[in-house]
């Protein structure tokens, strides 16, 4: 992944920037990273052909924020930059607001850009950023995967996420805007010493005396990034060695993942957790280490929307029922955000989970070699009440049931996380 050099004398680095996508989503919140990112991509797009097009995303928590989403509009037209604006608006009041908002911003942008399709979104985060999380998540006792360093590139939601920005400094960014004679706005949180990341960012001041500056930080971010790369080359080696993809679930034998390394066995069993929940995180401290001790004393155990099974010397994960019973939609549409199925259609009908009432009409349901849980909260079709198709469970009466990202997608997402 080779650096392009702008005439600004600004390095991004990126896929994309050697891939050259049709079209290229920017986020564009309205501060000095992202409006550098805007001016420097569309200096490249300009030079390259792609369609370069921002997204602003107002979480209406500051009545600022529709005059900043406003300044956006207005820079990206005299850019010549089609531009989007998006709003969020429920919030409830409950749980940690800033996780919500930051869920609901990639939420919005990746439904935006899959709609338009777009295939990449440039974010506009820094080696500041950089620094201040990995002080952010030192001070919460994280380990390898919290301390490294934000990746270049990340798959989530369908999209293609790409952070061009984390080799350059912020002050870097807003001098080359003072050199463009282009603005971006302050967002008066950025001085609120109440946030975690304006306490980290004040630290960093304190620690640079001790040559412990964002660069320092940056550099070790990055080293625990190739570490945790390792990692995960390990994890796919050990999960193609002891793992099966089962129509949906994953199975262990049980007594090769006891010989794998602690650290193996718990990225096995955090990647097989998300994968069946198709959970964007996987769960995290002290549930994992309870799962652990349940596989160690060979007790079933609940945790992340699944169920993790002891099946003779196998350790199935599989759904939750409960989490799932009351999940619907059409035939035409994808089930569970994993399930697509595809049969002779009729009027009325909805994809749901087979559950208990629908396991007792499928008479040869022991014959196709999955297990009750599983067979449970498999993907079936109803009419009203009435079941018209189990493919899973030996009841297909012309339907089948396929994983929308196939049964490989267990292993070889582990690297892509």
């Amino acid at each position: 992944m080779s650096p392009a050099r702008t005439t600004d004398e600004i390095q991004l680095k990126a896929p994309f920037l050697n891939e050259r996508p049709d079209r290229l989503g920017v986020a564009v919140s309205g501060g000095g990273d992202s409006m550098a990112l805007l001016h420097l991509l569309t200096d490249w797009a300009k030079g390259t052909g792609c369609d370069l097009s921002a997204v602003t995303v107002d979480h209406g928590l500051r009545p600022e924020a529709a005059e900043e989403a406003t300044y956006v509009a207005d820079i990206c037209e005299k850019l010549g930059v089609s531009h989007t604006v998006l709003t969020w608006d429920d919030w409830d009041g409950s749980g940690n607001l800033q996780d919500q908002a930051r869920r609901a911003r990639y939420a919005l942008m990746a439904d935006w850009a899959k709609a338009n399709d777009i295939p990449t979104i440039a974010l506009g985060h820094t080696l500041d950023d950089q620094a201040e999380t990995f002080l952010m998540r030192l001070a919460r006792e994280a380990g390898v995967d919290g301390l490294a360093a934000m990746r270049v590139s990340r798959a989530s939601q369908g999209i293609t996420w790409q952070r061009p920005l984390l080799q350059i400094g912020r002050q870097r960014l807003r001098d080359y805007l003072d050199d463009k004679r282009g603005g971006w706005v302050d967002d008066p949180s950025n001085a609120d010493p109440a946030y975690d990341r304006i306490k980290a960012r004040n630290v960093l001041d304190a620690l640079a005396p001790l040559g412990i500056t964002t660069q320092t930080l940056g550099a070790v971010a990055s080293h625990l990034g190739d570490a945790r790369l390792y990692l995960e080359q390990q994890t796919e080696i050990a999960a193609r060695q002891l793992a099966i993809s089962d129509r949906g679930d994953v199975i262990f034998d049980a007594p090769q993942f006891g010989a794998q390394p602690e650290d193996i066995r718990r990225r096995l069993l955090i990647h097989a957790l998300k994968w069946v929940s198709s959970a964007e995180y996987g769960p995290r401290g002290r549930a994992v280490k309870d799962v652990q001790a349940a596989i160690s004393a060979r007790r079933d155990v609940t945790l992340h929307g699944c169920r993790v099974l002891f099946e003779n010397a196998r350790i199935r994960t599989t759904r939750e029922l409960q989490v799932v019973r009351e999940t619907r939609c059409a035939t035409d549409q994808i089930w569970d955000q994993r399930w697509r199925l595809s049969g002779p259609l009729g009027s009325g009908q909805h994809i749901g989970p087979l559950g208990e009432s629908g396991l007792l009409l499928c008479d040869e349901w022991r014959n196709c070699g999955m297990s009750r849980a599983s067979l449970l909260v498999s993907p079936a079709v109803w009419q009203g009440e009435e079941l018209r198709a189990a493919p899973l469970a030996r009841f297909a009466n012309g339907w089948a049931a396929e994983l929308v990202n196939g049964a490989d997608h267990f292993f070889t997402s582990i690297l892509s996380d």
